[in-house]
C-alpha cells in the first residue's frame, strides 16, 4: 500500500516541481558545457606560454572543477534547496581538507615554484634536499632524481624548494679542481711544466679560460700545487679521472713520486 501512495504521489509531484527539475538539468547540462569551453580556452592561452604542460594540466583540472561545483549548485538550489548552507558546507570541508592536507599543499606550492622559475630541467645533474643525482622527472608534488648509481629517488618539492639547490648543469663550462701534493724537496718549476705539459696533452681542456697551476702551499715537508682547468661540462668527470690518472703515472715517471 505505501508503495502504491507513494507512486499516485508521483504525477502530482512532477506536475507541481516538473519544471523546476527541468530548469535544474538545463542549469546542469549548459553548465557542464560553459565549464568545459572556460577551461578549454584558458588551456589555449596557456599553451602559448612557457609553462609547463604539467602545471597546465593541473590548472585547467582545478578550473574545470572549481567551475562544476558552482554549476551544480546553482542546479541544487533551481530545486528549491537552501544553497546558503551548502556552500558553507563546501567551504567548510574544503577548508578541513586543507588543514589536512598541509604538507601535499606545501609541496604543490613549491612545485609550482620550481616549474616557473626553473632552478633545473629534467636532464640536469642536482644536489639538492640531501640528495644528488640527474632530474628525471618534475611533478607537481615530487621530482625524481636518478642517482650516479643508478638509483631512483622520489623527493617531496617542498624541502627541494625550501633548501639550497646545487645545479651542476647550468653553466656550459666548468673548473677542474685538483691539488697534487708532492715532497718538499722537488723542483718546483720541473713539477710544473710536467703538470702543464699533461694539460696540454689534453684537448678536452679549454684555451679560453687558460688553466691556472699554482702553489697552494709550500713547507720544508711538502708541496701542494693546485691545478684549475676549465671544460665543457658534459666532458668534466672523464677529463678529471684521465687527469688524475696522467697526473700519478707522470710523477711516478720522473721520480718525484716513489
Amino acid at each position: 500500500m505505501k508503495w502504491e501512495a507513494l507512486l499516485e504521489r508521483i504525477p502530482h509531484f512532477l506536475a507541481a516541481n516538473g519544471l523546476k527539475f527541468v530548469a535544474a538539468i538545463l542549469i546542469y547540462i549548459i553548465g557542464k558545457w560553459v565549464a568545459k569551453l572556460v577551461t578549454n580556452l584558458v588551456r589555449k592561452v596557456l599553451d602559448k606560454s612557457k609553462l609547463d604542460s604539467t602545471l597546465i594540466t593541473f590548472l585547467c583540472n582545478m578550473i574545470y572543477a572549481l567551475l562544476l561545483t558552482f554549476v551544480i549548485i546553482a542546479a541544487i538550489g533551481k530545486l528549491g534547496v537552501q544553497t546558503t548552507s551548502l556552500v558553507a558546507i563546501v567551504g567548510a570541508a574544503g577548508l578541513a581538507v586543507g588543514m589536512a592536507l598541509q604538507g601535499s599543499l606545501a609541496n604543490f606550492a613549491s612545485g609550482v615554484m620550481l616549474i616557473l622559475f626553473k632552478p633545473f630541467k629534467v636532464g640536469d645533474k642536482i644536489s639538492a634536499a640531501g640528495t644528488t643525482g640527474t632530474v628525471q622527472e618534475i611533478g607537481i608534488f615530487h621530482t625524481t632524481i636518478i642517482t650516479s648509481d643508478n638509483t631512483k629517488i622520489i623527493v617531496p618539492n617542498s624541502p627541494i624548494a625550501g633548501g639550497a639547490i646545487t645545479n651542476f648543469s647550468a653553466m656550459p663550462t666548468r673548473r677542474i679542481e685538483l691539488s697534487v701534493s708532492v715532497p718538499g724537496t722537488s723542483d718546483m718549476a720541473k713539477v710544473s711544466s710536467i703538470l702543464q705539459n699533461i694539460l696540454d696533452s689534453d684537448e678536452r681542456i679549454l684555451k679560453d679560460p687558460a688553466a691556472s697551476i699554482v702553489v697552494s702551499s709550500a713547507t720544508a715537508g711538502e708541496i701542494v700545487f693546485g691545478v684549475y682547468p676549465h671544460v665543457n661540462n658534459a666532458d668534466m668527470a672523464a677529463v678529471q679521472a684521465s687527469l688524475n690518472e696522467q697526473i700519478k703515472l707522470k710523477l711516478t715517471e720522473e721520480g718525484i713520486w716513489a
